[in-house]
């Protein structure tokens, strides 16, 4: 049985399935292929037999697999991935050692090459762990495939390895900075909960609360794509300076200032998102 995916394009050469993986953990899992070559890059892929289902259903060959950050949710299939494909594996230069069995270490700016056609850059982007990789294609469809840093309408926590402070940086200097078009492609799916935080946060966001009502029921391997431009609209991580999210903030937190920095902010919501 073909494993159920999203198949979409990002300009004219670039082929995305995503895969979901239906465990406990909510993985996505991806393969980014070239439309003239079908060779295929394999990103995080836990349960490699989809991933090679996936691919043999699309008449890819896995040749590269890449792991965003070290957590075994998404290293863990990557031996037996590459015993079936003979794929190598990149990683973080800074994380290599820890998953081990690293053919490429990568660091910022680094590009990762795909058959003729596609071209990912290497984003250095630490906060939920200290050595964590987003992949950035540029064209006329930009995409990110940003691993546990940025989810949809939420942020990556920092229990395992990570520092909230260096995360607050990833999103202000880094990712808020990308074109809004750019497609987001995270390394898990909790939508419905992190939209449920957003308007915990801010009740009056329309916007969050017609996305959380076709979440409560949405089959999660459906779950919508969105845009850069999008989670500036509905993820309370990327609206520090809103009113009523800084108003209710403070009554979680009364000592904050009237008119606290982003940086604050952010980190209270971090703080705050995990133990809510």
């Amino acid at each position: 049985m073909v494993p159920r995916g999203t198949r979409a394009r990002a300009g004219e050469q670039v082929l995305i399935e995503r895969i979901w993986s239906a465990n406990d953990y909510r993985n996505f899992h991806y393969l980014v292929a070239c439309a003239e070559t079908g060779e295929a890059l394999a990103i995080d892929p836990l349960d490699w037999r989809k991933c090679v289902a996936a691919a043999r259903a699309r008449g890819y060959q896995i040749t590269q697999i890449l792991n965003t950050h070290e957590h075994r949710d998404h290293t863990g299939g990557n031996e037996p991935l590459r015993e079936a494909t003979g794929a190598r594996v990149m990683a973080h230069a800074g994380a290599a050692a820890r998953i081990g069995n690293v053919d490429v270490g990568l660091t910022r700016g680094d590009v990762v090459r795909v058959g003729r056609t596609v071209e990912l850059e290497c984003l250095d982007t630490p906060g939920h762990t200290l050595a964590h990789l987003c992949l950035y294609g540029r064209g006329e469809t930009p995409v990110l495939f940003c691993g546990d840093t940025l989810f949809n309408a939420g942020a990556g926590n920092c229990h395992n390895g990570g520092h909230p402070e260096l995360l607050f940086e990833t999103f202000a200097q880094q990712l808020a900075r990308l074109p809004d078009t750019t497609r987001i492609y995270p390394g898990h799916e909790y939508l419905e909960r992190n939209l449920a935080f957003t308007l915990d946060r801010e009740p009056g966001n329309e916007i969050a609360a017609a996305m959380h009502q076709g979440a409560l029921v949405q089959d999660p391997a459906a779950a919508p794509i969105t845009t850069l431009g999008e989670e500036k609209r509905i993820n309370t991580f990327f609206r520090l300076q809103n009113p009523q999210v800084i108003a209710r903030l403070r009554e979680a937190f009364p000592e904050l200032p009237e008119a606290p920095g982003p940086r604050d902010v952010f980190l209270k919501l971090r703080e705050l998102r995990n133990r809510w």
